[in-house]
């Protein structure tokens, strides 16, 4: 054995020995709170892949869109028609705020979509509720970040987790999650005149 793979044989067993060490720390299980937020791309599909993995160890899940309308997207395409008995797809949004251009219409739907996603967390059943684009509804106020935040904090069960999507997540709700990234945006075609493409955006 050569000199270099012996020092980096020996900087992983240090390494190995630290990180079991630190494992045996880590014990707790308990339902996550976590936000996805940024100007970058890929907070929704984050969510969505977490989705898919709930699928696959047989968690049943629920999405509940607070945005995107009818806008037809592969991943509500694929849950509608292939796991409707493993993810429940709830639609409460009309559009983009800028398509709909009426405050009231999109706060209805926002509380709407609201009372859903409070059935669903309450839902023993449920293991995992994606709430894609809720942040945008609590950017604009058409839901209470006080109001949310008390019920994620005090009447969600132990074990479920709830993912929170949309840019902008407001501070209240940052300070009550358990997991928070920040997806940060460094280049994006659209800004080339690159449109949104089936697969890739939507």
């Amino acid at each position: 054995m050569d000199e270099l793979t012996q020092r980096h044989n020996e900087k992983m067993k240090r390494i190995k020995a630290a990180r079991d060490e630190m494992m045996k720390t880590k014990t707790e299980e308990k339902g996550l709170i976590m936000v996805h937020t940024g100007k970058g791309k890929g907070k929704s599909s984050a969510g969505f892949g977490m989705i898919m993995r709930c699928i696959a160890w047989g968690m049943p899940c629920a999405v509940v869109q607070f945005v995107k309308g009818n806008w037809e997207t592969g991943e509500k395409k694929l849950l509608r028609e292939k796991f409707t008995e493993k993810c429940r797809f709830f639609v409460s949004g009309e559009g983009f705020t800028w398509e709909t251009q009426d405050r009231e219409r999109d706060v209805a739907a926002a509380r709407n979509g609201w009372e859903i996603a409070k059935q669903q967390i309450l839902d023993p059943e449920i293991q995992l509720v994606l709430l894609d684009e809720i942040n945008i509804a609590l950017r604009y106020d058409y839901l209470d970040i006080d109001e949310v935040v008390d019920f994620l904090l005090t009447q969600k069960p132990h074990m479920t987790h709830v993912c929170l999507t949309g840019r902008n997540a407001k501070p209240e709700l940052i300070e009550a999650a358990d997991l928070v990234t920040e997806f940060e945006l460094v280049k994006h075609p659209f800004r080339d005149g690159v449109k949104a493409q089936r697969g890739v955006e939507f």
